[in-house]
């Protein structure tokens, strides 16, 4: 099977068009909702966007609107990506606070302060960030948080350093696949970014940006999730366009625990003849284990072979799916910014409601590690980040049925 594009990387590309009157297309794009959400946020801007098959066009145009609503902005974090480009072309921005999903405070203070750095002035008024600059200005901004580096952050100030005159030095950037594609898109345009990848990114403000033909990144949480979904069922699966490069932490773990995987070329083959063994896991930024594997990982772990410690270091509140994980017999104990997991022989099916996406996919793993039926409900935040998941899953052998698309 094959690996959708990117979520998280085609999200910031499609606002990254705002930076250029000139039409781009992108390639690889994946069909889920917050792709949806993100063109009718750019069609409020005034600008437009038209999907066919993979193939995204955005046509920017002369846009005039600096406002991203509430009613758009509230259902996907990513939409705060606007506000970087907004400010570069257009001076001012008004976007909403945003939503997604609810997976514990996600501060949005290194978006002000990179901004900010760059002569931006930012408020909050009604629920609204407002920002304005006359001119912004190359600056040094670090970038680091008390949770490590930010990925939309460092996108919307990279965004907006590319139109600003002079030199902008990003320290303690997100070093994310994610934030190199974006560079990447940028560079096409014709930005002058160096150091994209590492801690330190360099960027040359320039006049003006073009339009240009880019293909998205595969998506490597979509990739880890079917690596997962492989090692709880006990299958040998190849998976097309994942890249060991973006997966080598969830590969080690996934060795540590008994799993064979497989480096092919441009592909991943995944093999569990074993059972599972118990592992810990700390979720960090990249390189490091992601946090939107850490879910997927908890619901392998509740039928390994031991006790595993799992450790959230990027969001210390993202636990919810674990009381759903329980209602299917998983022993699973909650302390402070850990959860320790005693893996039984096998969970129960039961009915259960997905509170976030990640969690979405989680509790689908674990149906597939379930006797009798599972039922599970929230499948509109399954929808916002998997293309199609349901049917790479049955090449799986496992049985699923969508009863309802609003279930």
């Amino acid at each position: 099977m094959t690996v959708s594009g990117a979520k998280n990387a085609v999200l910031p590309i499609m606002a990254a068009c705002l930076l250029s009157d000139e039409p781009s297309i992108i390639d690889n794009v994946p069909h889920v909702t917050d792709v949806v959400t993100m063109m009718e946020i750019l069609r409020r801007l005034g600008a437009f966007g038209a999907l066919s098959g993979d193939r995204l066009t955005i046509t920017p145009g002369r846009f005039q609107g600096t406002v991203a609503p509430y009613d758009l902005v509230s259902r996907m974090r990513a939409s705060i990506c606007v506000l970087g480009p907004l400010l570069a072309r257009k001076g001012k921005a008004q976007v909403s606070m945003p939503g997604g999903c609810v997976i514990g405070p996600r501060p949005i203070d290194l978006h002000l302060k990179g901004l900010q750095a760059l002569g931006a002035s930012v408020a909050v008024e009604h629920g609204y960030l407002v920002a304005e600059a006359k001119q912004l200005k190359g600056a040094r901004i670090h970038l680091g948080g008390a949770f490590g580096s930010s990925v939309l952050a460092t996108g919307n100030v990279l965004m907006a350093a590319t139109l600003a005159p002079g030199t902008t030095l990003i320290e303690h950037a997100a070093c994310e696949p994610e934030v190199v594609d974006l560079a990447n898109f940028l560079i096409q345009m014709g930005a002058r970014i160096e150091g994209h990848g590492g801690p330190l990114i360099r960027v040359e403000g320039v006049s003006a940006l073009h339009g240009v033909t880019y293909r998205i990144i595969p998506d490597r949480i979509e990739a880890g999730t079917l690596m997962i979904a492989a090692a709880i069922v006990g299958g040998d699966l190849v998976i097309d366009g994942a890249r060991a490069e973006h997966l080598g932490a969830v590969i080690d773990k996934l060795c540590e625990a008994n799993v064979q995987v497989e480096k092919l070329n441009g592909s991943l083959r995944v093999r569990a003849t074993q059972p599972v063994r118990a592992v810990d896991i700390t979720t960090l930024p990249f390189p490091g284990f992601p946090t939107d594997l850490q879910a997927q990982m908890m619901a392998l772990m509740a039928v390994s072979q031991g006790m595993s410690v799992l450790t959230e270091k990027v969001y210390p509140e993202r636990f919810m799916h674990i009381s759903e994980l329980s209602r299917m017999g998983a022993s699973i104990a909650r302390e402070g910014a850990s959860a320790i997991v005693r893996g039984v022989a096998r969970l129960s099916g039961a009915p259960v409601t997905a509170p976030d996406l990640r969690a979405s996919a989680a509790l689908i793993l674990a149906g597939m590690a379930a006797d009798n039926q599972t039922e599970l409900g929230g499948l509109e935040h399954l929808e916002r980040g998997y293309h199609d998941l349901e049917r790479k899953l049955v090449s799986l052998g496992v049985e699923l049925e969508r009863i309802s698309s609003n279930t």
